[in-house]
């Protein structure tokens, strides 16, 4: 279960914060004037959220590609290199 901190208080207890951080994975919501601005958080839950993120785009990046290719499909190798001739050339004019 997450606790709230203020900074104030997190500079008297740093140490022992920082133990129940990393050695109890407690995360913490760090506080300034009563709103909460950071979350402080173990390294191990760090990295699974990073691997979640990675996981999360490349899903998006796998959708995207899906719908181009749905959009493309009607539409030859041929007339894909033609295209982009044409825009080569545009784009040199």
């Amino acid at each position: 279960m997450q606790r709230i901190i203020g900074v104030t208080e997190l500079q008297r207890r740093f140490r022992a914060v920082f133990d129940e951080v990393a050695k109890g994975s407690t995360p913490y919501v760090l506080t300034r004037r009563s709103r909460p601005e950071v979350a402080m958080i173990s390294y191990e839950e760090y990295q699974r959220y990073q691997a979640f993120q990675e996981q999360e785009i490349l899903a998006r990046f796998d959708a995207l590609a899906d719908r181009m290719a749905t959009q493309n499909a009607a539409f030859t190798d041929d007339e894909v290199a033609e295209d982009v001739k044409a825009a080569r050339a545009e784009i040199r004019a």
